[in-house]
């Protein structure tokens, strides 16, 4: 068995494993990363986070273009299936994976295909493609090996009407209905694509609302224009049973009810990928759900070995497990780390239309007794959102009454995810610098979706005096 050594060896190539070897390399470190799959990214790249948005772009596409007024005479000659649409994220994740890949060799970082275990605390043995074995050794470790959907031994994932967020996308069809199961962030997406491509959809949410954590209108706000197209929404409902067979698959829930349909899309839970790493040989043993425990600096029980992003615990964002890779990176180089996370980090839910917050709720402000005020703006009523057509969704700010401090910023619809970092900055500054009246002392470009910043800011104001 061949033997190298190295400074640190990071397991896994999407974003934490990715933050941790760029700012790793960069201190002089020797590192390697090893990657389980045939190409760097991670599941974030292949799976995840860039074929999902890859599709649900390609589906805003043609949904503009149909319900454009200059194109009403030819919009009945476009049709498109949910393969060709995938296709076309095809091209993202290679230029993705070029991009990536590009990065390792320009920073010396080496890459090494195969299944990584632990032999022993500082020692890894990587099975490589073709059976040969590659024993690794490092004075620290990054575990960022991601997750995956959650599978149940009771559902049968072999059948073809059964699949899961990874798995649909290998679907050769569009189907004429589905049963999605689970109305987390990953259900509410799919629930948005496959309606935009005029699929009959059953969104069964196991909880009482539709992500309980967002700011209740938002949520409110998704569960009104998902039913608006024709998506059926049911809540408060748990699986009993999964019946499939060649004509269909039906979903039992134990309430008695039953939703019959072409496909079912498991979307209820992930699961971190820890297994058969050897961890637990070595003394780190993941929880239920593949994660492993880690301290404020994301070490482990033993204190040479990180774990970042998903195998982590939440948030288990693609946007934050870059960042605690970076972080990681400065505090194993350094010893210590000079800066520390932001506490409060936008959250971007890529449904038709999109969402996007950070900060605090009017439900969190209400229970802690903060005086707050709403200030809002109506998409409807912005220039630049009558040119595109995209007046669906609002801006909603929330600000303490007596100091103006923005508390709390919630974003429903179209650039939803890249409205919220103008008011993110804000929110991040210190003292009188974070306000509200900052966004009616600027001046914003005309027409932009950014004035409506100027338009909720005047109409929070208003509501005081």
């Amino acid at each position: 068995m061949a033997k190298r050594e190295f400074d640190t060896i990071v397991i896994g190539t999407g974003p934490g494993g990715e933050g941790a070897a760029m700012k790793l390399a960069k201190a002089g470190q020797r590192v390697a990363v090893v990657e389980a799959h045939q190409a760097v990214g991670g599941g974030c790249t292949h799976w995840g986070t860039i074929p999902s948005k890859a599709l649900r772009h390609s589906i805003q596409m043609l949904a503009d273009y149909r319900r454009n007024p200059l194109f009403q005479h030819t919009q009945h000659q476009i049709e498109a299936e949910f393969p060709d649409l995938l296709r076309a994220a095809d091209g993202v994740i290679d230029a993705q994976v070029r991009t990536r890949y590009r990065y390792y060799r320009r920073n010396r970082v080496e890459v090494i295909f195969g299944r990584a275990r632990f032999i022993d605390p500082n020692r890894l043995s990587v099975e490589r493609p073709g059976g040969t074995r590659l024993e690794l050794r490092a004075e620290h470790f990054v575990v960022a090996t991601g997750s995956r959907p959650y599978r149940p031994p009771e559902v049968d994932f072999e059948h073809p009407r059964v699949r899961d967020s990874d798995t649909v996308l290998a679907l050769s069809h569009t189907p004429r209905s589905i049963t999605i199961y689970g109305a987390g962030v990953i259900g509410c997406e799919y629930a948005s694509i496959f309606a935009a491509l005029d699929v009959k959809v059953n969104l069964v949410n196991t909880r009482d609302r539709l992500l309980s954590y967002l700011d209740d209108e938002i949520t409110d706000a998704l569960s009104y224009h998902l039913r608006q197209q024709g998506v059926i929404i049911r809540h408060d409902e748990t699986h009993a049973r999964i019946e499939t067979s060649d004509s269909g698959v039906v979903l039992h829930c134990t309430s008695g009810k039953k939703f019959k349909t072409d496909i079912l899309l498991w979307a209820n839970g992930r699961t971190g990928n820890t297994q058969d790493m050897g961890l637990e040989e070595i003394g780190l043993t993941p929880n239920a759900r593949g994660q492993l425990d880690v301290n404020a600096s994301y070490q482990t029980a033993l204190p040479h070995i990180y774990a970042v992003g998903d195998v982590a615990g939440p948030p288990a964002l693609a946007s934050a497990s870059y960042d605690q890779g970076r972080f990681v990176g400065a505090h194993i180089a350094d010893g210590h780390c000079d800066w520390s996370l932001i506490e409060e980090f936008p959250t971007g839910i890529y449904t038709v239309p999109e969402i996007s917050s950070v900060g605090r709720t009017e439900r969190e402000l209400t229970a802690a007794q903060i005086p707050y005020e709403v200030a809002q703006a109506d998409f409807k009523s912005i220039a630049r959102a009558q040119i595109t057509g995209h007046t669906v969704g609002m801006l909603k700010l929330l600000f303490h009454r007596e100091t103006l401090e923005i508390l709390g910023i919630h974003c429903f619809g179209e650039q939803a995810a890249e409205i919220v970092h103008i008011g993110q900055a804000i929110m991040s500054q210190r003292g009188a610098a974070n306000t509200i009246r900052y966004f009616t002392e600027t001046t914003f470009n005309y027409p932009t979706m950014a004035e409506a910043y100027r338009v909720a800011a005047l109409n929070g104001l208003n509501r005081l005096f």
